[in-house]
């Protein structure tokens, strides 16, 4: 029906929907699947950062020590030896919980267990060695200090404090759980049964802590009693590197024997030097 130049069509004729007219200009656009590979979130977190790493293919350009600083942390890195004198070289040797500490305290207190590198093995620290060494240092001094002031006292006659008696700690035990490591682990990579360093550090540090008691104990005015205490704790410090030491060492061949030997008589000989000097009461 058409009115006024205007054509409708009827609804009765209409049913579904009206076909589109095709273009002959018009291209179909079809979108595949994105083959994107998804990286999961590594699960290795750092104790102190708490940061996820990176994958293993990914751009690890800051993630890798180099010059100029890395993110986040403020602190330059050096390359090389240069990376040696900064302080973010040394700080996954900090990087410990005061649970792994006391674990590492009880081993080095059943020194015949012999499982104290292979528990360290793979986190070595140097925090424990640290404040066993500065400990031993302040208790040497204070407990010697008393225990001659006390001495002097009882028999009325004059005492002076002796400023030595901290200088000398600090250089025996300083001294002693860097240099003695050092020569170790040069006979050791020369007889090829190479051990890691901050290892030996680690091992020798929690092996004087028995002497934080034993100083402790010495209070006793009595001379048998101190020689017992020192020698008790010689022995468990002896018998600690030595067993600690002595599955490792198996590998350099027959002369294993006389490392482990002369490992155990120089624990022995700073057991004896510690009698003379701390342990020992002169008035």
């Amino acid at each position: 029906m058409m009115s006024g130049g205007y054509t409708s069509i009827d609804n009765q004729k209409v049913s579904g929907s009206v076909p589109a007219v095709s273009d002959p200009s018009h291209v179909a656009v079809k979108f595949t699947d994105s083959n994107l590979q998804t990286f999961r979130p590594s699960g290795a977190q750092g104790k102190i950062s708490g940061g996820t790493q990176p994958p293993h293919d990914a751009d690890d350009t800051f993630s890798k020590p180099g010059g100029g600083s890395q993110p986040g942390s403020g602190e330059p890195q050096g390359s090389g030896w240069f990376r040696t004198f900064t302080i973010a070289a040394y700080k996954p040797y900090f990087d410990v919980d005061t649970s792994d500490i006391i674990d590492r305290l009880k081993e080095s207190l059943f020194p015949f267990r012999g499982t104290f590198t292979e528990k360290t093995a793979t986190n070595p620290d140097l925090y424990g060695p640290f404040w066993i060494c500065t400990t031993l240092i302040f208790v040497a001094a204070s407990i010697g200090t008393f225990v001659t002031y006390i001495a002097h006292k009882l028999k009325k006659k004059e005492w002076d404090y002796d400023i030595n008696l901290v200088t000398w700690s600090a250089g025996v035990f300083y001294g002693y759980v860097t240099v003695v490591p050092l020569i170790l682990y040069v006979i050791l990579k020369y007889f090829s049964a190479p051990s890691g360093l901050v290892q030996l550090f680690c091992l020798y540090g929690y092996s004087l802590f028995v002497f934080i008691p034993a100083l402790c104990l010495s209070v006793v005015p009595l001379e048998i009693f101190r020689w017992v205490i020192a020698g008790v704790a010689g022995f468990m410090s002896a018998t600690f590197v030595a067993l600690n030491l002595k599955a490792h060492i198996n590998s350099a061949g027959e002369r294993w024997f006389l490392i482990v030997t002369g490992i155990f008589l120089l624990q022995l000989a700073l057991a004896v030097v510690l009698k003379l000097y701390l342990f020992t009461v002169t008035v």
